[in-house]
């Protein structure tokens, strides 16, 4: 049949400007949904720089995707001063369905990770910056080769992080926990000795007793109480360090200080265990013993945890007989 003149072309359905329509749309809804995510980032890091650094966008980035959704909402979302934002009332208004469409969007990324055997999604984690070569950091490499699909963030410290602020999904801690709002599981263990340089020992009287080695200079670590609890004879004796010879913010630190000669330091077996065993530091003496640490996994009790970071969890529990340091 040949066209027939009689038909109303201006019925005819333009595809092409339906489809360019719908997709503009399509995008335009893609703009606010990101700068309803990077509002979210901001109020929960508690800064534009803060946000930026979690989010990894550069701070005028930031500043621009926020000031974007105030034009389009056409309101004040934040009360802005040179050291921190604070929430107008129609910011107040907005957050909370901001953040549902945030865990929304982590919840559908949540349903494909838990039903594929090749999770898809993001973790940040946060861990200490020495033993990179310990079995505890070796289980969390051999995690990733596993997952790719998965994208990682390392944050290496050894000063603990504000998880909930700085948005961690993961922390690995040694020691005593404190207090917190966090929840925790202990995945390894953690063994500590105390050494020196032969030099350094040399350099000084024999050390025989407790009151001997109170005597001695001693490296500190800046995120630990200058005390030391030392086991002898199955009794635990605490010790002040009266002489703090150097204050160091980092293990690495610690150990290149003890290495030079400069003092005792407790230290991660797993850290100095080359240098023993080439006599580079040794142990001061065997018949005194520090208590083993927990090597915890710790992450925020604040909403519905990731089913990737429960994987993470199950995957280092699975192997904490060798998590031993």
């Amino acid at each position: 049949m040949g066209d027939d003149p009689k038909i109303d072309r201006s019925m005819h359905f333009d595809y092409t400007t339906i489809f360019g329509s719908f997709f503009t749309r399509v995008r335009k809804m893609s703009d606010d949904y990101r700068g309803l995510a990077v509002f979210v980032a901001v109020v929960e890091a508690g800064s534009l720089s803060a946000a930026g650094r979690r989010l990894k966008l550069s701070t005028s980035v930031v500043s621009h995707h926020v000031s974007k959704l105030e034009n389009k909402l056409g309101v004040s979302l934040f009360f802005r001063s040179t050291r921190s934002m604070t929430l107008t009332s129609e910011g107040q208004k907005v957050i909370e369905a901001a953040k549902r469409m945030v865990a929304a969007g982590e919840e559908a990324l949540d349903a494909l990770s838990d039903d594929s055997d090749q999770p898809v999604g993001s973790l940040r984690i946060t861990l200490p910056a020495f033993g990179t070569n310990s079995a505890m950091h070796a289980s969390i490499w051999s995690f990733a080769k596993a997952h790719p699909m998965v994208a990682f963030s390392l944050h290496s410290s050894d000063r603990p992080v504000d998880l909930v602020r700085e948005g961690y999904d993961l922390a690995i801690r040694l020691g005593r926990l404190s207090d917190s709002t966090l929840k925790s599981r202990r995945i390894g263990t953690f063994h500590r000795k105390i050494v020196a340089a032969p030099a350094y020992l040399n350099s000084r009287p024999k050390i025989s007793s407790l009151e001997d080695l109170a005597e001695c200079d001693f490296i500190s670590l800046a995120t630990v109480p200058d005390t030391m609890t030392v086991r002898h004879n199955d009794e635990d004796v605490k010790m002040t360090l009266q002489n703090i010879r150097l204050e160091v913010d980092a293990v690495t630190a610690g150990r290149a200080a003890v290495l030079a000669g400069l003092g005792l330091m407790s230290l991660p077996l797993n850290e100095i265990d080359s240098d023993l065993q080439s006599g580079a530091l040794v142990e001061v003496s065997r018949k005194w013993q520090l208590p083993s640490f927990g090597i915890y996994a710790v992450w925020p009790d604040a909403g519905p945890q990731k089913k990737l970071t429960r994987r993470l969890i199950d995957f280092l529990i699975a192997q904490k007989d060798s998590l031993a340091g």
